[in-house]
């Protein structure tokens, strides 16, 4: 298949969504001037199937515009109506390092009681790096969700912030070995002398892989 802009465009003004999809798919086939350029219309389509592809691919082309790609996922995050699209902006943000957007994902974070947004959102920030994400970070890992509080501990051993070490040492005894080896991993990213403790403690773990982890990291 010849894959050309022309063709790209062709698909993506399209009555049928199926081909409007088909055309982000194919954007991956252009030069990145040529794909960024589509997707800015992608974005805009009424279909949340064809927006959710051209948010996630602009993981992967937006450095081309770092500005316009703020502009376009700061919007999506605080104004779509699609909560797939949503998650999708702030995995977008994530791989972008984007931290100019922080403010708009500690307000969606705040807003919305949407799992799966507040999932993205945490792991983003774990990404971004940006200290300004611990609190949120902290809340995240105290707050009633297992999925959320998993991914959390991960963002704050990315973030290696030393304020974290007393909430995640409160999980080295937790029932579950995942997240115990989870907790290990953090600590190890974290490193410093406050970690020792919890660190000493997960590597006399009964499950392997969590003392493996700790020894590791000691």
């Amino acid at each position: 298949m010849n894959v050309t802009y022309e063709s790209v465009s062709t698909q993506l003004a399209s009555e049928d969504y199926g081909n409007r999809l088909s055309a982000v798919n194919q954007m991956r086939y252009l030069d990145a001037p040529q794909s960024f350029e589509l997707l800015q219309k992608a974005i805009a389509d009424e279909n949340p199937r064809v927006r959710y592809a051209a948010i996630s691919q602009l993981a992967s082309v937006g450095n081309h515009d770092r500005e316009a790609s703020l502009a376009l996922l700061e919007n999506a995050l605080l104004r779509d109506s699609d909560m797939d699209v949503r998650a999708a902006a702030a995995d977008s943000v994530g791989a972008l390092k984007l931290t100019e957007a922080f403010e708009a994902m500690e307000t969606l974070y705040q807003q919305t009681d949407e799992w799966l947004v507040r999932f993205s959102i945490i792991a983003a920030l774990g990404e971004l790096g940006d200290p300004r994400g611990y609190d949120l970070l902290i809340k995240a890992l105290e707050g009633d969700h297992e999925l959320i509080r998993t991914v959390a501990i991960g963002a704050l051993g990315e973030l290696k912030d030393l304020r974290a070490v007393p909430y995640l040492a409160a999980y080295v005894d937790n029932p579950d070995w995942q997240i115990r080896h989870r907790v290990a991993q953090a600590l190890g990213q974290i490193g410093g002398g406050e970690t020792r403790s919890a660190l000493a403690t997960l590597a006399e773990d009964d499950v392997e892989q969590v003392a493996q982890e700790a020894k590791r990291a000691l």
